[in-house]
């Protein structure tokens, strides 16, 4: 028996094969095995991590980790929540558990010109650099693919934009969805000799799918699933449909979101929770962390003066030096008491390390060991924010 090594096979997605050949019994057997680990540019692509709880009606990022809920215009503030896959379904039997659902408010004044809602997921930019895109060749491409379901039957837009150099957008549209049905959307894109993506943390690439757009945004002069230069107005994408937007309490549902290099979209690459989580808190992290706990410990230090307590954090390095963020109510223990923290300051930060200054009324003793928790608050926190 003899083992040949195949490089590469095109258009399955496969990075290696092995073809064994039994000589033996005078026939040839093939056992192909794929190589799709780490193909997936987006990180939470199954929506499974939600570090700063699972519903909010705020914009931006306030629920699942890496996707943005941003709204304006609106009459009724939308809601964001992280939900579960109805068993049963496809993509529940794909081994997606996790959605990210945008509920509609109700917006009784109408679709206005500058109103929008829509889903961001943004990509560090030497992610494309190193991705092995070819990205300056059309006939080079990267492929987007998601499961998408909506309450209301209509098509929907979104686009791609670059960040870098001159700027870049790409329109696509979902086609026409099914109500309440998923369905698998997928859209193959090639390179372009405008595209620049430089090789460092900076943002690099934006996913927009959008639940509605006002006119000021879009046009029917965009020429879909193509790149053209990116404008500040109206031709990012084609005109919306405004059923939808004007349906009070209409959902809007993602999930099995992934990029990947190449012109197929290939099976979903499921990582497990525990290295979404990691991949995530590169670009946000809290202490004390999920559960919540009403006295959760965030650091340990050493008190300054009678209002300042200087507390070291440590935590897994991040994607640029953090912000730092008070949240909920906190309090410094030391001796044999606590005392309520008004406000917090930082200084001496890295990547991976944090000097939290804890400022208080009075109280303090210059010299003396401490620590900082929540202040019997389950949602008293320190935030540390890197994100794009």
């Amino acid at each position: 028996m003899s083992e040949l090594k195949v490089n590469s096979i095109k258009g399955t997605g496969a990075s290696t094969a092995a073809i064994t050949i039994d000589s033996s019994s005078g026939g040839c057997s093939a056992n192909i095995t794929n190589n799709l680990s780490n193909k997936n540019l987006i990180i939470n692509g199954a929506m499974q991590v939600a570090q700063r709880g699972t519903s909010s009606t705020t914009s931006g990022l306030a629920t699942v980790d890496r996707f943005y809920k941003n709204h304006t215009g609106t009459d009724e503030a939308p809601t964001q929540a992280q939900v579960d896959v109805a068993s049963g379904t496809t993509p529940y039997t794909l081994g997606f558990r996790k959605a990210f659902k945008i509920t509609n408010g109700n917006q009784s004044s109408g679709a206005g010109t500058s109103d929008f809602i829509f889903i961001q997921n943004k990509l560090e930019s030497q992610d494309l650099a190193n991705s092995g895109w070819n990205y300056l060749s059309s006939s080079s491409y990267i492929t987007l693919s998601f499961w998408v379901k909506s309450s209301v039957a209509q098509d929907f837009k979104g686009y791609l934009r670059s960040r870098d150099g001159t700027e870049r957008v790409y329109p696509f549209a979902t086609g026409s969805l099914t109500a309440d049905t998923w369905t698998k959307v997928t859209k193959t894109i090639p390179g372009n000799s405008g595209l620049q993506f430089d090789n460092d943390v900076n943002e690099g690439l934006q996913i927009v799918i959008g639940c509605f757009f006002g006119t000021d945004y879009s046009d029917n002069s965009a020429t879909e699933d193509a790149w053209a230069t990116w404008g500040s107005g109206a031709a990012r994408i084609k005109d919306f449909t405004t059923t939808w937007y004007t349906t009070n309490d209409a959902t809007f549902e993602i999930t099995g979101d992934q990029l990947e290099v190449g012109s197929v979209a290939t099976d979903f690459e499921h990582r497990s929770f525990a290295e979404e989580l990691a991949l995530c808190k590169r670009y946000y992290q809290q202490f004390p962390q999920s559960p919540a706990d009403a006295y959760g410990p965030i650091g340990s230090g050493r008190i300054r003066n009678s209002t300042n307590a200087h507390i070291i954090v440590f935590f897994p390095e991040m994607r640029s030096t953090p912000t730092c963020t008070k949240v909920g109510n906190l309090r410094i223990l030391h001796a044999a008491t606590s005392t309520g923290v008004n406000s917090v300051a930082s200084s001496h930060m890295a990547r991976n390390i944090i000097f939290i200054e804890g400022i208080v009324s009075s109280g303090l003793t210059q010299g003396e060991g401490c620590m900082m928790t929540a202040n019997n608050d389950s949602s008293g926190k320190i935030t540390l924010s890197a994100e794009l």
